[in-house]
């Protein structure tokens, strides 16, 4: 495909994001509230397309699709048991939303560690997120490097790509924080969505049509439809993928933060029943991509550039190949960004303020707007390495976040849980994740993504049954929020 081509649509799409970014400022952000979660005020409709634009990141188009590729039918199971696991929000949803707006969080760790009454827990949970979310960053950058690269046979190289979303993901950020991000997550959310669908028909009609593309596929690899596939699942790998994957809305600070957002509890209703819509066809849509690179080209040497083949192909029309380069290129824009704003507003408010004596939120606006392009260059850095697929990076990603889930299922419904048990949980759950990636991720034939959950779970008991439980926080958060949520679900 035409360099000039691409560049002209890069350029295009940075023009279009950044007046977005820029019109949707309404005055300089000076609290920690307006500029890391929008002041509380967000309506059902932009929660939805943001929250669906942070989930849905290169990992879709890019990571699924190659996972599809290699994978075969495997694939979709994989994506549905995530699909299935954003059901947690309506359990914990309107739990965070309730407390959120009574205690004033900003961040699920400062949530964590009220609850807990701890600010030690709640720099831990700030650091392991940063931790693991790096990678996770990582992983949108690499989309897009490769994306770029493989669309224009190299002329754009890796790092060029890596360089060009780093600066993009840095400028939205920075524009007016969260109201930035979350217009121009929902400019990129339509764009996604109705990129890929159409690109999907237009390439699946040129491959002779739905059925006749399945036939060639069925004829030349069956396997490829036959569950598990082709050889990268087993059950073990499949498990070991799927839980930190089902756990992923509330493990996930970038995207459980968003649960402090919405304006009311029915924006809230709204945006989940909303991102279930939008998320049901774009999975659809991804595997059918993958499916369609493989038919297209069955040898590629690296299934993540499966999608950069089929945009480079002949038979797809240029302008609609950069159309969805461009939607491709803003999923990953658009979780890149929540990241930063969220780890940069935990290492400010959970990190910065457990040591600082300036505890008011300009200082801490401050050092949060500072730590945005130090948490980009080191994800830069990472994302350099070429580690991995991006999907099962992403999933050693989450494996890691994980380890924090029985501290946040005990804060809202488990009375005994405590500080010293939840703090245990996520450092030895954390540490034993970490040494079973650099040991070979292998322990009695299972891996960290299976092992990591009730190990973290197995220390959060254990611990809290011999410490001592804050009385009035358990009360709260236990108590006097499910009768708060019934009173107003009446």
């Amino acid at each position: 495909m035409s360099t000039t081509l691409i560049w002209t649509g890069i350029v295009i799409y940075i023009i279009i994001a950044c007046a977005v970014a820029y019109l949707s400022r309404r005055g300089e952000s000076t609290d920690m509230a307006d500029y890391f979660v929008g002041g509380r005020k967000l309506g059902g409709v932009i929660s939805a397309l943001s929250y669906s634009a942070t989930t849905y990141s290169a990992f879709m188009m890019v990571g699924l699709a190659g996972l599809t590729y290699k994978g075969g039918v495997g694939a979709l199971g994989f994506e549905i048991v995530y699909f299935a696991g954003v059901s947690l929000v309506a359990i914990f949803g309107p739990r965070f939303w309730l407390v959120g707006k009574k205690f004033g969080f900003v961040t699920p760790s400062e949530m964590l560690g009220t609850r807990y009454d701890s600010r030690i827990l709640a720099m831990v949970v700030a650091i392991a997120s940063c931790l693991f979310l790096v990678p996770y960053s990582a992983v949108q950058l690499a989309g897009i490097g490769y994306l770029l690269s493989g669309m224009s046979d190299g002329a754009i190289s890796f790092p060029v790509g890596l360089v060009i979303a780093t600066l993009l993901a840095i400028v939205l950020s920075y524009v007016a924080g969260i109201r930035s991000v979350m217009w121009t997550d929902s400019l990129q959310a339509l764009l996604m969505i109705s990129a890929s669908v159409l690109v999907t028909v237009v390439v699946i009609d040129k491959l002779g049509g739905f059925f006749t593309m399945f036939d060639k596929i069925a004829a030349t690899k069956p396997e490829m439809l036959q569950v598990p596939g082709p050889g990268l699942f087993s059950f073990k790998t499949m498990l070991g993928l799927t839980i930190p994957w089902f756990f992923f809305s509330i493990s996930n600070p970038q995207v459980s933060q968003r649960l402090f957002m919405p304006k009311s509890l029915s924006a809230l209703r709204r945006m989940l029943i909303l991102f279930l819509c939008f998320g049901l066809i774009y999975t659809i849509v991804a595997v059918l991509w993958g499916f369609s690179a493989f038919e297209a080209f069955p040898d590629l040497p690296n299934a993540d550039m499966a999608s950069a083949a089929l945009l480079g192909a002949d038979f797809l029309p240029p302008v609609l190949a950069i159309v969805v380069m461009i939607g491709i290129l803003a999923a990953a824009i658009s979780t890149i960004d929540s990241i930063l704003l969220t780890l940069s507003s935990m290492l400010a408010r959970d990190v910065y303020g457990s040591f600082s004596s300036e505890t008011n939120d300009a200082a801490q606006l401050k050092i949060g707007r500072f730590v945005i392009p130090v948490i980009s260059l080191i994800a830069l850095a990472f994302a350099s390495l070429k580690l991995s697929l991006i999907s099962i990076l992403s999933v050693a990603a989450s494996s890691g976040l994980v380890v924090m889930v029985p501290a946040i299922i005990g804060a809202f419904f488990w009375k005994r849980g405590t500080a010293a048990g939840a703090l245990s949980s996520i450092i030895v759950g954390g540490l034993f994740v970490i040494i079973m990636y650099m040991t070979g991720n292998n322990l009695f034939g299972l891996n960290a993504g299976i092992l990591g959950l009730p190990v973290s779970a197995l220390v959060f008991v254990l611990v809290s049954l011999v410490t001592v439980r804050h009385e009035k926080m358990a009360r709260i958060f236990v108590d006097d929020i499910s009768d708060e949520l019934a009173r107003i679900t009446k």
